[in-house]
């Protein structure tokens, strides 16, 4: 059975600033990844707030990153991880491709967009109902889409759509934005973009695409129809943490609850990035959480020895 000293679990930026701290610190190390490497990050257009580097596009950082650790000689694995098994000494990690034995875990599995959990979503999804205004924004140049959300990523999206879009509609169920100030100023600014306030989409419905999504006001349950080619769903995140919600301490949405040095409830299993319970997600943050998650792991599997 193949033996390592350290598994990481996820190839976001979460993971792979732990990957390259870890090379770093020259422990045996595999990253296993069951997509591309980068995670959530390869689908953002623009990142600005990421320090040194303003205005750098998502997938041209996450290459960055992915070419650094594999410099310092990190081994990357496309698998899917079927489940974890910890014990008193190791860490058992079942593969698609066969058992690992690790002397330590580190979490890095990010999360997914939230559904909405309304008639016509799943059916729809690919057709027009989208999770991803950077993927599939150009399929709707000049036609109507609407976007549901308050925060950052909704309206930030919002106004990436603006781009190709001749109208873009936001649908809040508040009557104040969630998002910072100065994305909220460059969206009241965008004469493309129309609000929708204190309402909620109740449904989807179309032919064979996306055609309208059927609208509830929340303060008298008024129903209206809003026609659109595209629904995009910014309603916030889950975290994909199924592989080791029985295993660890999560909070009451599923996120990974660790220390400061990112060690979960579990010894030698540690979590980074947006899969653990935090105030703030973002790149930056991820970034630390895997630098922080790396270093502990090491003085852990040095105090083991």
């Amino acid at each position: 059975m193949e033996k390592r000293d350290l598994v990481i679990i996820g190839g976001g930026p979460a993971g792979l600033s732990a990957g390259i701290y870890s090379a770093r610190a020259a422990l045996n190390t595999l990253l296993l990844e069951r997509g591309v490497p980068g995670g959530m990050v390869v689908s953002t257009q623009n990142i600005e707030n990421y320090p040194g580097f303003p205005g750098i596009g998502g997938p041209e950082l996450m290459i960055q990153m992915e070419k650094q650790a594999r410099g310092f000689g990190l081994e990357i694995m496309s698998s899917n991880v079927e489940k974890i098994e910890p014990s008193s000494k190791e860490i058992t990690v079942i593969t698609d491709k066969g058992p690992i034995k690790t002397g330590a875990l580190i979490i890095a599995t990010g999360a997914q967009p939230q559904l909405l959990n309304v008639k016509g979503e799943a059916e729809y999804t690919g057709r027009g109902v989208s999770y991803c205004a950077t993927c599939d924004g150009a399929f709707f140049r000049g036609k109507k889409v609407a976007v549901v959300g308050g925060g950052d990523a909704a309206v930030e999206e919002a106004i990436y759509l603006t781009k190709f879009a001749e109208k873009v509609y936001v649908i809040h169920r508040r009557g104040e934005l969630r998002a910072t100030k100065i994305v909220q100023q460059r969206a009241f600014m965008n004469p493309k973009i129309e609000f929708v306030w204190h309402s909620v989409v109740d449904e989807i419905n179309g032919t064979d695409t996306v055609e309208a999504a059927l609208l509830r006001d929340v303060r008298n349950n008024f129903r209206s129809r809003l026609s659109a080619d595209g629904v995009f769903i910014y309603i916030g995140y889950q975290p994909n943490a199924d592989l080791v919600k029985d295993i660890v301490k999560v909070d009451d949405k599923g996120y990974i609850i660790t220390d400061e040095n990112m060690l979960t409830s579990q010894p030698g299993i540690y979590a980074a990035g947006d899969v653990r319970q935090k105030l703030l997600r973002q790149v930056v943050t991820a970034v630390a959480d895997g630098a922080i998650a790396a270093v502990a792991a090491e003085k852990y599997l040095q105090a083991q020895r």
